[in-house]
């Protein structure tokens, strides 16, 4: 079944699945159309600046009040959050792993999320987390919500159909999703089977970011992101409802779903993103820009310019800089990086870095091109080049990323990273 989407970022939308159900000229009527109930789902503070104020009305079968009970403890350990030192004796390195194999039991998206890397402390509302995920089975009766963070959905092996309280998305490799902090949603298979990564943002939520002397088009432009439409369950068939809280996960039993919204107005809301839609800039004479320009969301921090994340892609692009050295330098950088594959090859990593696979650049140690990608580089005819079927994408905070014990011990971790720039030799002769 084909989905429906409304374009936009951002937008105050309105959208409803029964006719008439959305009121009209007011939120919150006296009664409102079909019995439901309304209620408002509200992400930022109610006396936030009119520009930053987040809210939705929802009009449902039963407010969310009645999709609650008494919750008990549950445990998934493979799901960490900051702060999380975990217990391990991985010294300080630039790490790299091949893709994560499937697990042989069944595994839906809470349980099938396996943490790589946390960063910060969602107690105060500030850092984020890469995962993982791994799935082998939808979840049936079964429904989850994050009140720790926003999630942003990175397909690389087969697509999933995520259902909000405020609708459905179909994401495939090639896209990304984002479902608000506290919104409701299960996640189902399109395929037989789905991998790909997972950020969680304990910060302030992903914007467009600033264009400066671009001007008013090219990077990601609102019109591509995707919102859906109003569509709800109607079932009374008895549903488990587990809820991520300050990194401890409840779960309690419900008598029915909890997906009941018929109708919704306003702008907080998941939304879609085809990553073929970006519209990249770069260098068009000289030298290899800064990788900022690739950005395609940022979450930012109280320090203007330092994101608490960047989400940040590597697509497909034209390289025409005359008498340059085209891949990206070898740099040190402040902010710690988290890098993966959904398909294609990277051009600064042609070899070991494959689809499904993850590296990790922390603050301040060294990194760049490996000795392949330098030596054809350095040598290569400076023809305008098209790279093609490729996308690398980054995970960029200002925080240092902490690796957890499972990604430390993983198997496919990569011992022999650092060997990939064993053939940069000493080139210097004193020769002017």
């Amino acid at each position: 079944m084909s989905l429906s989407y409304m374009p936009g970022f951002g937008n105050d939308f309105e959208t409803e699945s029964l006719p008439g159900a959305l009121p009209q000229g007011q939120n919150s009527p006296q009664k409102c159309a079909y019995g439901l109930y309304a209620e408002q789902l509200s992400g930022s503070p109610f006396t936030a600046p009119r520009g930053e104020n987040e809210r939705s009305w929802l009009y449902r079968i039963r407010p969310s009040v009645k999709h609650s009970g008494t919750f008990a403890r549950m445990d998934l350990p493979f799901w960490k959050t900051a702060p999380c030192l975990d217990d391990h004796d991985m010294p300080i390195a630039q790490l790299r792993w091949g893709p994560v194999p499937m697990p042989g039991e069944n595994t839906t998206f809470p349980t099938g999320v396996r943490t790589m890397t946390t960063a910060g402390d969602v107690n105060t509302q500030a850092g984020m987390s890469t995962h993982v995920y791994l799935i082998n089975a939808s979840m049936e009766n079964e429904v989850f919500y994050n009140a720790d963070a926003e999630l942003l959905f990175v397909p690389e092996l087969g697509g999933i159909m995520i259902f909000t309280e405020l609708g459905k998305m179909d994401v495939t490799p090639g896209e990304v999703a984002i479902v608000p902090r506290g919104m409701k949603f299960k996640v189902e298979l399109i395929d037989g089977s789905a991998r790909g990564y997972l950020c969680e943002n304990y910060g302030a939520k992903f914007t467009l970011p600033g264009r400066g002397p671009i001007g008013a088009n090219c990077l990601a432009n609102p019109r591509d992101f995707k919102t859906p439409v109003a569509a709800f369950e109607d079932s009374e068939n008895p549903t488990t409802l587990t809820v991520k809280w300050c990194g401890k996960f409840f779960t309690t039993e419900l008598g029915q779903s909890p997906l009941d919204v018929v109708a919704w107005h306003g702008n907080y809301a998941p939304f879609k993103y085809d990553l073929r839609t970006f519209s990249p800039v770069g260098a068009i004479l000289f030298d290899h820009p800064d990788p900022s320009i690739f950005t395609v969301m940022t979450a930012p921090s109280e320090t203007p310019g330092t994101a608490n994340i960047d989400f940040v892609i590597f697509p497909e692009r034209w390289m025409v800089a005359e008498h340059s050295f085209r891949p990206p330098w070898y740099h040190m950088n402040i902010m710690s990086e988290f890098m993966g594959l959904i398909y294609g090859v990277y051009d600064a990593k042609p070899e070991g870095f494959v689809k499904g696979g993850m590296s990790l650049h922390n603050c301040m140690l060294p990194h760049g091109p490996d000795a392949v990608a330098f030596t054809g580089a350095s040598n290569s005819d400076l023809k305008p080049e098209k790279l093609t079927n490729t996308m690398a994408f980054m995970i960029e905070t200002r925080f240092p990323q902490h690796l957890t014990k499972f990604a430390a011990e993983l198997e496919t971790l990569q011992a022999d990273y650092m060997d990939c720039w064993t053939g940069l030799e000493r080139q210097f002769d004193g020769t002017p």
